[in-house]
C-alpha cells in the first residue's frame, strides 16, 4: 500500500486484483454469460478463414462454382451468426459493467462518509474530489465500454492462435515467435505506465485541491493581496500535471509505433514457412493461405487488446486511488465496548488529561490542559483569541488527536471510535454550515432519516426556524440550493442547528454556531438547545459571555491552559481573568 501525495493511500497491485475478483464475484452469472457469448462469436468468426483456405484447394481441385457458391453461403452464415452473437455478447457485458460501476460509486461514497473527519481534513477536498469523480468516471468507462471490448477480443486472440495451431503445430510456432517483439514491447510499456499514470492522478488532485482552496477562500485572497500567490501555486501545479502527462504521452508514443510494425512479421513468418512447407509437399495452399489469414485476422483483436492494455493503465491507476480508499487510516476502537447510555455517568464523562498539541509548521497550541467534563453539564470555553479553544474543541470531537496526552467518553479514547458511533456521541457544531441540494427535508433527515415530520417541526421550533420555513411555499418540501430557494447565512445556520436536535446527541459541541445570528436569536437558539438536549452535555466555545452566563460551569483558557474554572458567579467573584473579561464585555461588575 502506498500514499498519494501523503494523503489517501492507494491500493498496490495485488488489492486491486482482488478488489476485481470481487466485482467480478458478486455478478459471476453475468460475467460467465458474457464469457460464453464471446467465445461463440470468436468460434463462429474462426470458420471464415478455414472455408477461403478450403475454396482455394476446392479451385485446385478443378471443382465447379456450385462448390464455391456452397462454401460462400456458409462464410456468409458464419459472419452474421458472429456478428449476432458478439452485439448480444456487448450488451450482457455493457449491462454486467454498469452494475458493477454503480456497485463502485455506492462503496465509494459508503467509504468516505465511514472516513474520520481528520483523514478527510487532512487529505482535502481537492483528492477526494478527483476520485470520486475524474477517477470513477474512468473505472466506469473501463467497466462499461473497455472490459467488455477487451473480453471480446482476448477470446478472438486465443481462438485465432489455436486455429493456426490446428492447422499446422509449426506453423502456430512461428505465429508465436513472429509476436515476440510485440511482448517485449508490451512489457517495456508496463513497466512504465502504471507509476506514471498514478503520478498523473496525484498530480490532478493536486490541481483539483488548490483550485478549490482558491474559489472557497476567495475573499481571504483577495483581502489580504494573495492573488499573485495563489496564481503562481496554481501555475506550479499545472505545470507539475503537464510534466506527468508530457510522460505517459511518450510512453504511448513509443509503445504503439512498435506494435504496429510488428503486426506484419508473423504474417511474413508464417508464409515463408508456409511456402517452404508446400514446397516439400508437406502442406497445402488452402492451409498456407487459411493460416496467413488467421494472422492478418489476429491484428484486429490483437490491436485493440493493446490499445485497451494502455486504457487499463490509466483506469487501473484510477481504480487503484479508489480503491485506496478502503485503506484509509480508520478508528482503533475495540469491538467489545457498548454504546454508552444517556444516563450512565461514567460513560458520558468527557476527560482530558495532560493534552498538548501543535500545528503543522505552527508552534504549539494546548500546553498541558487537564479538564473533567460531567454527563449532563452545559459546560463555556472562554477566552481570548488564540488560547486554544478551538482546538479543544476538535480534540472534544475526535477531529484531531492530541499530541501527547488523552481525551477520552467513558475511559475510551474519543478519536478511536467508529465514526458513526462517533458521530452519535459527540456532534461539533461551527459557524461553517452547508445547505445540500434539495428539499428541506432532505436537508433534516441526513440527520435522522427516519424522522417523522412531526420530529422534523419540533426540531425547527426549537431553533427558531419554523416560523420562515412554514413561509415557505412548499414547506418541507421546498427545494433549496442552487435551483430552488436560497437561504442565508442564519437560516443555514439553523438548518444545522435542527439536524443536530434530530442528531440527539450525547455531547454537543458549538464552537460560534450561533455567530451568524443577532444577539437576541443567537441566545433564545442555544437556550431552547439547552431545553431540548436537556440531560446531554453540551460545551459551548463561548465569544458572547452570555453563553457564559447561562452555562453550569466557566473554562478559562489563556496560552493553551486552562487557568480558570468554576461558576459564573464563583469567577465574577474571584476577580481574575474571567471577572476582567465580563467586566469589559457587560460594562459593569454585575453577575446578573
Amino acid at each position: 500500500m502506498t500514499t498519494d501525495s501523503g494523503l489517501l493511500p492507494v491500493a498496490d497491485r495485488a488489492s486491486v486484483r482482488r478488489a476485481t475478483a470481487r466485482l467480478v464475484r458478486r455478478d459471476g452469472r453475468a460475467f460467465a454469460a458474457a464469457l460464453a457469448l464471446n467465445a461463440l462469436a470468436a468460434g463462429a468468426g474462426l470458420v471464415g478463414p478455414w472455408l477461403v483456405g478450403r475454396i482455394v484447394d476446392e479451385v485446385r481441385a478443378g471443382r465447379g462454382v456450385a462448390a464455391v457458391d456452397r462454401l460462400a453461403v456458409w462464410i456468409l452464415l458464419c459472419a452474421l451468426a458472429q456478428l449476432l452473437l458478439a452485439r448480444w455478447a456487448r450488451y450482457v457485458g455493457h449491462r454486467f459493467g454498469e452494475r458493477t460501476l454503480a456497485r463502485v460509486r455506492e462503496e465509494y461514497v459508503d467509504r468516505v462518509l465511514g472516513l474520520p473527519a481528520s483523514v478527510v481534513e487532512r487529505a482535502g477536498a481537492g483528492d477526494l474530489t478527483a476520485r470520486g469523480t475524474a477517477d470513477v468516471s474512468t473505472v466506469g468507462t473501463t467497466l462499461r465500454d473497455i472490459g467488455p471490448e477487451l473480453l471480446v477480443h482476448s477470446v478472438q486472440a486465443l481462438f485465432v492462435m489455436g486455429a493456426v495451431f490446428a492447422l499446422d503445430p509449426l506453423l502456430g510456432l512461428f505465429g508465436v515467435l513472429g509476436l515476440t517483439p510485440i511482448g517485449l514491447a508490451v512489457r517495456w510499456y508496463l513497466r512504465r505506465a502504471r507509476d506514471g499514470y498514478l503520478a498523473e492522478g496525484a498530480a490532478t488532485s493536486e490541481v483539483a485541491e488548490i483550485v478549490a482552496a482558491t474559489a472557497g477562500g476567495a475573499r481571504t485572497v483577495e483581502a489580504f493581496r494573495l492573488q499573485r500567490r495563489r496564481t503562481t501555486a496554481s501555475r506550479d501545479a499545472l505545470e507539475r500535471a503537464r510534466r506527468t502527462r508530457l510522460y505517459t504521452l511518450r510512453l504511448r508514443s513509443v509503445f504503439f509505433p512498435a506494435v504496429e510494425v510488428s503486426y506484419n512479421i508473423p504474417v511474413v513468418g508464417v508464409l515463408l514457412v508456409g511456402g517452404w512447407l508446400h514446397g516439400r509437399g508437406a502442406m497445402g495452399v488452402g492451409a498456407v493461405v487459411a493460416g496467413a489469414l488467421y494472422l492478418r485476422q489476429l491484428t484486429e483483436p490483437l490491436d485493440m487488446i493493446l490499445m485497451r492494455v494502455e486504457q487499463l493503465q490509466s483506469s487501473g491507476a484510477s481504480f487503484a486511488r479508489v480503491e485506496g480508499l478502503a485503506r484509509a487510516p480508520r478508528s482503533d476502537a475495540s469491538g467489545d465496548w457498548s454504546a454508552p447510555e444517556a444516563n450512565d455517568d461514567s460513560h458520558d464523562r468527557i476527560d482530558v488529561r495532560g493534552v498538548r498539541y501543535a500545528y503543522e509548521r505552527g508552534g504549539e497550541v494546548l500546553r498541558g490542559v487537564d479538564l473533567t467534563v460531567r454527563p449532563g453539564e452545559r459546560l463555556a470555553v472562554v477566552g481570548p483569541s488564540g488560547a486554544g479553544k478551538t482546538t479543544l474543541s476538535r480534540l472534544l470531537a475526535g477531529i484531531d488527536t492530541p499530541g501527547a496526552g488523552t481525551v477520552t467518553v467513558g475511559g475510551v479514547p474519543v478519536a478511536a471510535l467508529e465514526p458513526e458511533r462517533l458521530r452519535r456521541q459527540v456532534v461539533l457544531v461551527t459557524q461553517e454550515h452547508h445547505v445540500f441540494l434539495g428539499t428541506v427535508r432532505d436537508n433534516l433527515l441526513i440527520a435522522e432519516p427516519g424522522a417523522t415530520d412531526d420530529a422534523l417541526w419540533k426540531a425547527l421550533a426549537a431553533v427558531g426556524a419554523d416560523d420562515w420555513v412554514r413561509d415557505l411555499p412548499d414547506g418541507l418540501d421546498t427545494a433549496l440550493g442552487e435551483n430552488g430557494r436560497a437561504t442565508d447565512g442564519s437560516q443555514a445556520q439553523q438548518l444545522a442547528l435542527a439536524r443536530v436536535v434530530l442528531a440527539d446527541p450525547h455531547t454537543l459541541i458549538l464552537d460560534e454556531a450561533t455567530a451568524l445570528l443577532d444577539p437576541a436569536t443567537a441566545r433564545h437558539t442555544e437556550r431552547a438547545l439547552a431545553a431540548v438536549l436537556e440531560g446531554r452535555t453540551v460545551i459551548a466555545i463561548a465569544h458572547r459571555l452570555h453563553t457564559a452566563h447561562d452555562a453550569d460551569r466557566v473554562a478559562v483558557m489563556e496560552d493553551g491552559l486552562v487557568t480558570e474554572l468554576g461558576t459564573h458567579e464563583e469567577l465574577v467573584a474571584a476577580g481574575g481573568a474571567y471577572a476582567s473579561l465580563w467586566r469589559t464585555w457587560h460594562g459593569d461588575d454585575t453577575t446578573a
